[in-house]
């Protein structure tokens, strides 16, 4: 985990959980990128606790049935962040 976090600088780790906030300047704008995150976490089967408060997000990443961070964490946060980024 620690030789993996730098490859997302941008996420955090809390306790068994790779998190991130994503902030928006509208609602609409919030839920938009919750549904394409929705599609990415459906294609890779590895879905991500979701929190919407207004026009933050955040998103938390776990592998439930291994009991904490895993490789999976990682792919799943850099394709979040390459669609973040408008390159998803």
């Amino acid at each position: 985990i620690e030789r993996l976090l730098p490859t997302v600088p941008e996420w955090k780790r809390e306790n068994d959980s790779l998190a991130r906030s994503f902030g928006f300047s509208a609602f609409p704008l919030g839920i938009s990128f919750v549904e394409r995150v929705g599609e990415l976490a459906e294609a890779a089967a590895h879905h991500p606790d979701i929190d919407i408060r207004y026009t933050t997000v955040v998103l938390r990443l776990t592998t439930h049935d291994a009991g904490g961070i895993t490789r999976r964490d990682f792919d799943l946060a850099q394709q979040i962040d390459r669609l973040a980024a408008g390159n998803g």
